[in-house]
């Protein structure tokens, strides 16, 4: 049980005094850093998926009967 106390101790300390935080601006900037590029990367699979989708049904539609 000793060796969890020194553990969480350790953490708590390494958290307060060696972990360098953010500022808020920075924060921010990478909040929207990352909306953007989850947005680009949505645009990109959606585009992909139609594209597939249109492939798909241009090939099944010449094995309709």
């Amino acid at each position: 049980m000793s060796k969890l106390t020194a553990y969480v101790k350790d953490s708590y300390r390494e958290l307060l005094e060696k972990v360098t935080w953010p500022t808020w601006s920075q924060l921010q900037q990478s909040t929207m850093i990352v909306l953007v590029a989850t947005l680009i990367i949505t645009a990109i699979v959606w585009v992909m998926d139609l594209g597939i989708a249109s492939l798909l049904e241009l090939v099944y539609s010449f094995f309709k009967s």
